[in-house]
This record gives structure tokens, C-alpha cells and sequence, in this order.
């Protein structure tokens, strides 16, 4: 089994995370895979864990070295990625592992796992909703949630380039279907 992985993207707000932590806490063979980004720490947020913070420089090394299995500058100077290293730790345990990445990421790594993945679109119900959370969120400026609402009205466009589309209107209804979908892909052959 160690060799699957499950893909989970969405634009930012559409309840991603809170999804997979919830598999996560349902499926101790999965193992989360922390990406790799730019970005500046955002709260609590700690290297290794949340993300692996890399200054744009080291990013840019490590992609000159080869080292990751997709990335992509998300938005001018911010990089996110997969690195190689991630999942031959996690694979090498016998683990499943676990993406909770950007839209154009999971389409990236779809591509290059093939068979051997399961890509799910997450999406909130409508952009309306997806703002809303993001200002209770409190993590982001006005002017970097409007950017977020421009950029997930462009993601919604990829999400018929995923295996599954979820629609998160109420969280117990999506976790219900997130555990149906994943249960059936790791129960495959």
C-alpha cells in the first residue's frame, strides 16, 4: 500500500486542511507530506511541520538541484513545492501519503503519479462563502483575501482535471464523503 498517494486541493478557504486532518486522523497509514515554500510563517506556524520555509533563494537551489517532484510560483516570488525527499521518507515507512496542495500542484502531481494517485478537488460552496471564511480565518489582510478570491475563481476552472470533486457546504457531509472516496482508493488492488 505504501506506494499510493492522495492528493487534496482546493483554492484557499475551501475547508482543504480541516479535511485532511480529519482523514489523517481516521488512517494512521497515511502520513502528511509538508511542502515546501517562500512564504513567510504565518501565526504558530513551525518549519517542518506546517511547511518547510525556504527563503526564495534557497527555493530557486533547490529547484536548480533538482530536488522537488513539482512546484510552482503561485504568485510573483512565492514558490510552493513537493520535495523528492518527502516522499521517499514517507514511502519508505510503507506509508500512504497525503498532499494538501495548491490546485495547480495537484494537477502536477496527478501527472506524475498517475494510477497510483487519487486527486480531489475540494470547493466551497461559492466564492461568497470562500470570502467569508477567509476573513473569519483572520489570518490574511483585506488585500490578500481579495487576491485569494481572484485566484480561486481561476482555480475552480482545474477542477474537472481532478478524479473527485467534493463540494464542502456542510463539513460533516464532506468528511463523510472525503472518508467513502479515499476508503475505496486504498481498498484497491
Amino acid at each position: 500500500m505504501g506506494d499510493k498517494v492522495l492528493i487534496f486541493s482546493a483554492p484557499s478557504g475551501s475547508g482543504k486542511s480541516t479535511i485532511v486532518n480529519h482523514l489523517l486522523s481516521l488512517h494512521p497509514e497515511v502520513e502528511f507530506s509538508v511542502s515546501a515554500t517562500s512564504r513567510p510563517v504565518r501565526g504558530d506556524e513551525q518549519n517542518g511541520i506546517a511547511y518547510w520555509f525556504l527563503s526564495e533563494d534557497e527555493f530557486r537551489r533547490k529547484i536548480a538541484e533538482d530536488a522537488f517532484v513539482e512546484y510552482e510560483e503561485v504568485y510573483p516570488g512565492r514558490f510552493y513545492g513537493t520535495l523528492k525527499s518527502e516522499v521517499d521518507r514517507i514511502w519508505s515507512k510503507g506509508h500512504v501519503i497525503i498532499f494538501d496542495v495548491d490546485v495547480k500542484g495537484g494537477v502536477n502531481l496527478k501527472k506524475y503519479f498517475g494510477d497510483k494517485a487519487l486527486s480531489v478537488f475540494i470547493q466551497a460552496p461559492s466564492v461568497e462563502v470562500l470570502r467569508d471564511r477567509l476573513i473569519k480565518r483572520g489570518t490574511d489582510s483585506m488585500e490578500d483575501i481579495q487576491k485569494r478570491v481572484d485566484k480561486a475563481s481561476e482555480e475552480m476552472g482545474y477542477a474537472d482535471k481532478f478524479d473527485h470533486i467534493l463540494v464542502n457546504d456542510v463539513l460533516e457531509t464532506a468528511f463523510a464523503e472525503a472518508e467513502r472516496i479515499v476508503d475505496e482508493f486504498l481498498n484497491q488492488q
